[in-house]
This record gives C-alpha cells, sequence and structure tokens, in this order.
C-alpha cells in the first residue's frame, strides 16, 4: 500500500507478466497458470486494464496487449502505459511516439509515457517529489517526447496518468453502480437464506423437539389427506386418474347390436339419447387418452400391481372392449383400426352413419343373432325349461365377461394413487425432518412410512379382488332403477329393428306425431310414455336375444 496526501484513491493488483516459455527445471503449466490468473481480472466488467508495454521490446512481441484485446476489443477499459522510454533504439523513436498519438493501436483512453526511477536510484532512496521531477525534465529535453503538441505532452509522466485513471474509474463505477447495487441485493438475499436455512440452536429439551416435529408432521399428513385447497392438493391429483377411470369402466359397456350379424353392415350406429344426461359428454369422451400414462408429473415408474385384464389375457380383439369411447359424426368407420379408435358405446352417443352408407362392425359388437344362439346352446345354458325361458346364465355370462375387463382399469387407477400418495409423504417428511440428525432422522421416518405405505397398499390391493370377485356373482338391491333402464334398453332395441325412421321419433323429444299419441291415449285414461310405444309392435323371433341384452345392458348401468 502506498499512502499519502497527494496521492489518488486507487487500487493497483499487480499481475505477474505474461511468459512464453520456462527454463530448466520450470514447469510448463506455469504458462498457462500465469494467463489463466490474469484472465481473472481483466475479463470483469468492472476492471481497468492499465497495459504495460516496455519500449525495449518490439511491440508486437508482447502478448499482453492481444490478450487485452480480446477481452475488451473497444479498448473502453485499457489504458496503455509505455515504460521504459530510456531504453529505446535509436532510430525507432516515433514508432513509439505514434502510440502517444493515438495513430496506432488507437484506444479509448489513449496512451500514456512514463519515466521511473533506475534501480539505482530506489537504492540511494529517492523520494517521490524528486523522481516526479527527473521524469519532467525528461520528457522536456528528450526527443520525441519534446516536440509533441501541448495536448500530446499531457498524456506524457505519472501524475497525468494517475489523474486520468482516477476519472475513468470513478466513471466506470458510476456507470455500473446499479449493476453493483443489484449484485449486493442478490448476495445480501443469498447470504440470509443461506443463515435461515440453518438448522436452530440445539434445544434443552430434545425430547420435546422431536414430540414438537412429529406433532406437526402429523397434523399436516392428516391435513392433506383431508384436503386442502389448491393445485398441489392430494385429492386434486387424483381426481383426473379418478374420472379416467370412471370412463375406463363405461367404456367396457357390452357392445350389443339389435340385428343379425349378416345384416348389421346396412343400418345405422345406435344413439341411445336417453343416456346422454347422466354420463360423461362426448367431448369428454374424445378428450380422454385410455392408452397414456397414469403416472402424472412426478416421472416415477412405481407400481406395485401388475394386473392385466383378461382380455388383454385373450388377445387383441378381446381387448377392445375395454377402450374408452370415441365420438365422431357423419362417417363410415371402415376398418379395424377405426373401429379401436371409434368403438360403439351403449352409453351416450355413439358414431352416427348416414342411413345410407354401409357400417363396419367393431369386432367386439354382439349381434342378436350371436346373443340368441349362445341362449339355446343346450351344454352352457338351456336345461329342462320352457321354449319361451332361457336360464340366467347367458346374462351371467356376458355379464362375467365385461367384470372381468374392470381389473385393469381398477388398478390403473390403484398404482396412480399409491404414487401420488408416496410422493406426497416423501415431501412432507421432508420439510419436517431434512434438518434433524443431519438427515439420518429424515431416512428413519421414510422408512416407516415406506412400510406403512406398503402394508396399506397390500390390503387395499386385496380389497380391490375381493371387490371384482364379489361383483363376476350378478346381483343388485336397485331393482326400481334395474327395472327402468330394462324398459329403456328393450323399448331401443326393439324400435330399432322395427323402424329406423320410427325409432328415432321415439326417442326425440318434443316430435308432433309422437306428442298427439300420448295425448290421445291420455284422453282415454292410458298414460303412457314414448318409451312405451315399442311394446306395440308385433312380435319378433328375436324377442328372447332383446330381453337378455337388455338385461345384460340395464345391470351395467
Amino acid at each position: 500500500e502506498i499512502s499519502g496526501r497527494d496521492l489518488a484513491d486507487l487500487s493497483f493488483v499487480d499481475l505477474p507478466g505474461l511468459i512464453a516459455s520456462v527454463g530448466q527445471g520450470g514447469n510448463v503449466q506455469d504458462i498457462e497458470l500465469v494467463k489463466d490468473l490474469v484472465i481473472s481480472y481483466i475479463e470483469k466488467p468492472s476492471c481497468l486494464i492499465l497495459l504495460t508495454v516496455a519500449c525495449e521490446t518490439d511491440f508486437e512481441n508482447q502478448g499482453a496487449h492481444h490478450l487485452a484485446k480480446q477481452f475488451d476489443p473497444e479498448g473502453k477499459r485499457t489504458v496503455g502505459v509505455l515504460t521504459k522510454p530510456d531504453r529505446i533504439p535509436r532510430g525507432e523513436e516515433e514508432s513509439w511516439a505514434r502510440l502517444i498519438r493515438n495513430e496506432r493501436e488507437p484506444l479509448a483512453n489513449n496512451w500514456y509515457c512514463v519515466k521511473q526511477p533506475s534501480s539505482d536510484m530506489l537504492k540511494k532512496g529517492v523520494k517521490w517529489g524528486e523522481a516526479r521531477r527527473l521524469e519532467e525534465e525528461f520528457f522536456n529535453r528528450t526527443p520525441p517526447w519534446r516536440n509533441l503538441n501541448s495536448l500530446h505532452k499531457t498524456f506524457l509522466g505519472t501524475g497525468n496518468l494517475t489523474e486520468r485513471l482516477s476519472i475513468i474509474l470513478a466513471e466506470l463505477i458510476a456507470k455500473r453502480l446499479p449493476e453493483i447495487q443489484k449484485d449486493l441485493y442478490k448476495t445480501l438475499q443469498q447470504t440470509e437464506k443461506e443463515i435461515s436455512d440453518l438448522p436452530p440452536d440445539p434445544s434443552s429439551n430434545p425430547l420435546g423437539e422431536v414430540l414438537k416435529v412429529i406433532d406437526e408432521f402429523k397434523k399436516e399428513l392428516s391435513e392433506r389427506i383431508e384436503g386442502t385447497p389448491g393445485e398441489d392438493g392430494i385429492l386434486q391429483n387424483i381426481r383426473p386418474h379418478t374420472d379416467k377411470f370412471r370412463r375406463r369402466i363405461r367404456a367396457t359397456a357390452p357392445k350389443f347390436v339389435p340385428w343379425e350379424r349378416n345384416n348389421a353392415h346396412r343400418y345405422p350406429s345406435l344413439q341411445a339419447t336417453f343416456l346422454s344426461n347422466e354420463e360423461e359428454s362426448n367431448i369428454e369422451a374424445f378428450q380422454d387418452d385410455d392408452d397414456d400414462d397414469d403416472s402424472g408429473d412426478d416421472n416415477s415408474h412405481d407400481s406395485i400391481s401388475e394386473h392385466p385384464s383378461p382380455a388383454e389375457e385373450r388377445g387383441p380383439q378381446a381387448a377392445v372392449a375395454g377402450r374408452s369411447p370415441r365420438y365422431i359424426s357423419e362417417r363410415v368407420v371402415s376398418n379395424i383400426e377405426e373401429v379401436e379408435r371409434y368403438p360403439f358405446h351403449g352409453g351416450t352417443e355413439v358414431p352416427y352413419m348416414p342411413a345410407q352408407a354401409e357400417t363396419t362392425l367393431p369386432t367386439n359388437a354382439i349381434c342378436v343373432d350371436e346373443v340368441l344362439q349362445r341362449a339355446e346352446m343346450p351344454v352352457q345354458s338351456r336345461t329342462r325349461e320352457l321354449p319361451d325361458h332361457y336360464p340366467f346364465v347367458v346374462q351371467k355370462m356376458y355379464i362375467s365377461e365385461f367384470v372381468q375387463n374392470w381389473q385393469r382399469p381398477a388398478f390403473r387407477l390403484f398404482d396412480a394413487v399409491y404414487r401420488i400418495m408416496k410422493k406426497d409423504i416423501e415431501k412432507i417428511v421432508n420439510g419436517h425432518f431434512a434438518r434433524m440428525g443431519r438427515g439420518g432422522a429424515k431416512q428413519s421416518v421414510l422408512m416407516i412410512m415406506q412400510q406403512h405405505l406398503d402394508e396399506a397398499a397390500t390390503r387395499s390391493r386385496d380389497r380391490i379382488d375381493w371387490l371384482l370377485q364379489l361383483e363376476s356373482s350378478p346381483a343388485t338391491s336397485n331393482t326400481h332403477y334395474y327395472f327402468d333402464y330394462k324398459n329403456k334398453f328393450l323399448a331401443f332395441y326393439r324400435a330399432y329393428r322395427h323402424n329406423k325412421n320410427a325409432a328415432e321419433k321415439i326417442w326425440t323429444y318434443n316430435q308432433r306425431g309422437v306428442s298427439e299419441v300420448v295425448s290421445a291415449l291420455a284422453a282415454i285414461g292410458i298414460h303412457v310414455q314414448p318409451v312405451d310405444f315399442p311394446k306395440l309392435l308385433p312380435s319378433d323371433p328375436m324377442d328372447p336375444a332383446l330381453n337378455i341384452m337388455a338385461s345384460v345392458r340395464a345391470y351395467f348401468q
């Protein structure tokens, strides 16, 4: 440090000169080490580069200038300083004077030239003032410096250089002051955060402290399970998966067609509009991606249930029944790929096709003649029965087939809920125990919670298996709803078999003819609904099969 009343307020870092080679016994790595040290300073935008060039060596051979130009190409932070002007070889004085006049390698802050005391004078203890007087005499009597005009002479001498450096540094600081303040504010914030993240002082009551943390953990976990507002709640994360589950279950509805297989392609697709108010809209169904991943955003692959659906085990043709419904308008399903994308759906609207277009049935469609054929197979169904009676085993077979397709959607929902619960528990445990015992408490609690979660998952999985097994034995206490749906489906199937146009009118509200018939019957004391009209149709040889179809479809609903 150099201090004094007449000295400028500057901080200098005396960097080592760049080296191109090392002597015997030297370390070659020192070349890059010195260069990296210099770069670590001059690359900073708040640093002034004092580029010193000795006049005793060719300018082009001094690497410092090339390095400074690399990091300050416009020369706004660089101040050139020529040293040892008394050692300029005879005849080369003018080339150095051109630098002072900024005619060669120009810099925004110009080039300066200084003459410092020799080693002998320093040993004799020359004073600062005396050194500056001798420097001034040298420039006044030595060419080419004495021949410079008055403007360029202001770039000679240590006094002019230090004065100019003070001004440049002040301007640079003023320009970067907002950035410096911003950097200081960010550093302050980071420091305060690091301080706040430090664990609290050791408690005088460690047992009480541990019990307090455990109580807080239990409270938050209970609140999360009960339900919390916000997008990141457990129930909010589970809800999209339950919506998919509901749509996937509805998509397993048996695809009954009230026409014989060899004639079914001549008829339009069915539209059970009486279900449109209770099932998902067609837009919802279209947006459901049945084949997408249920893992959510956690990129987790934890799955503790591997239950392929029976339909998948039987093959891709049977698996079609488990796909989600799609909706298209006025188009013909013409191949199996389209069928898989847009399967028939006995619930909400299904693909509508003009009457004149031929329809390609999906491979999982069940035609009325196939139902009757199964019902009359003596080995599987018929026993000692009257001709118009078919045993319940027929309905049970169809019911068992669609119930088997519920296994995969059920366990996909189960796996999704398990992953969500596991991720949320890990987050809560980390928030309460991460800073206790250098992470040891966190790991211990995580192991306990994981074991508890896995045990609960095992019980839940067993319960799902039990419920699926229970569903394989059809029974219902909702007799009113069952018969209501059965009557609607039976009327629906019979009406479409008899007359497609009449069926559409019956199932379309506010049809003038339908309203007139209902009013006329009411006038003679017979109160009916449009759904009762198909009962007036003549008997159909397929009535037993239609009855089975309506019964199975009503039970599913």
